[in-house]
Formats: C-alpha cells, sequence, structure tokens
C-alpha cells in the first residue's frame, strides 16, 4: 500500500469486479419471477437516520465505482489471488442470492439458498467483493471506502431484521434463531 493513491486508466483496474455490485441487482429484474418481490427488495426499510444512511450509501458506491476506473489491480501478485478468491465467493454467493429471490414469494420470509448460511447474505457478499477490490488493488482509499460500507451495513441490518421480524412473526423469529446474521461469525445465544 502507498500514501499517494493511484490514478491509472486501464481494462484492468478495479472496475472489472466493481461492476458486478451493479450489473447483478440491474439484472434481476429479468431473472425473479415474482414482481411483487422486486418491489419489496427496492422497498426501504423504516428506520431512524434512514435518508441519511441510504445518501451516504449512494455516494460511497458512485465514489467507489468512479474509484475503481482509475485503480489498477495488482497483477501477479500474492495479493491479486487472495483478493481473486474473496471476490470468486463473494460473487458466488451474490449469484445465490438471485437465484434464490428468483421464485421467491413474499408471504414468507427468505429462508432458503444463501439465507439458510447468512440472514444477509447480498450484503455479506457485496462486503466480499469489496474487501476483495481492495486486497488486489492494495488501495488504502478503497479500504476505507470498503470501511464506510460496512458500518452502512451494520447501521442497516438492526432495522431490516426488527422490519422482518414484525412482518413475519414467529417464523421469522425462529429463522433469527437458527440462522447466523453474517457467515464465520457464530450465533452470540441470546435472543
Amino acid at each position: 500500500m502507498s500514501i499517494v493513491p493511484a490514478f491509472k486508466i486501464g481494462f484492468w483496474n478495479a472496475w472489472i469486479f466493481v461492476i458486478w455490485l451493479i450489473l447483478i441487482p440491474a439484472s434481476s429484474t429479468f431473472i425473479i419471477k415474482e414482481k411483487e418481490v422486486l418491489k419489496r427488495l427496492s422497498a426501504s426499510v423504516p428506520m431512524k437516520f434512514e435518508k441519511i444512511s441510504n445518501i451516504l450509501s449512494m455516494v460511497v458506491l458512485i465514489v467507489g465505482f468512479i474509484y475503481s476506473i482509475f485503480l489498477p489491480i495488482q497483477l501477479n501478485t500474492i495479493w491479486f489471488y487472495i483478493g481473486l478468491l474473496f471476490f470468486l465467493f463473494g460473487f458466488i454467493f451474490v449469484l445465490m442470492v438471485l437465484y434464490t429471490l428468483r421464485d421467491a414469494k413474499l408471504d414468507r420470509p427468505f429462508t432458503t439458498g444463501a439465507y439458510r448460511y447468512s440472514r444477509h447474505p447480498f450484503y455479506f457478499g457485496s462486503f466480499l467483493i469489496y474487501i476483495s477490490v481492495s486486497i488486489m488493488s492494495l488501495s488504502w482509499i478503497f479500504l476505507v471506502i470498503t470501511i464506510i460500507h460496512a458500518i452502512h451495513l451494520l447501521t442497516v441490518v438492526p432495522a431490516e431484521e426488527r422490519y422482518c421480524l414484525e412482518t413475519y412473526g414467529k417464523e421469522y423469529q425462529g429463522y433469527l434463531e437458527r440462522t447466523p446474521r453474517w457467515i464465520g461469525i457464530p450465533k452470540s445465544g441470546k435472543k
């Protein structure tokens, strides 16, 4: 990592990996059969500071994508291959979410597919993609963008879970008790 950020336009820049965070959700309109599911996914969950949080999230996504256009990847280094493993795991996870949502119904919480392993698999996958770009590019600026993205996720997730608990009741409560919030972080045991 260098103090001075790298700015270089090239084909093998980080945008190749970041673009999927835009393309996959955009393609969901063609893949998800139940259009009401799309409306539910795009609906915002009521929470304190919602507008500020959503604006911050959009700014981070836009800044991250614009910076990725100028951010060279450190090809043929150990960091590239480590980051590539993180990217592939995150990308596969995000695709699993899309596949799960393809046949999802609104009358029940999403608990199959990737949702069996994490209550927020899309967020988990997107975080892995962000961290992979930070590793592959050795960019402290992109690492800061990743940390801001993670803080945003940590503020949104509890509000989403409260909303789902109010919407789905006991069925979602059971899901909360058996499924960890994030992969790799075991349940705390508190209810």
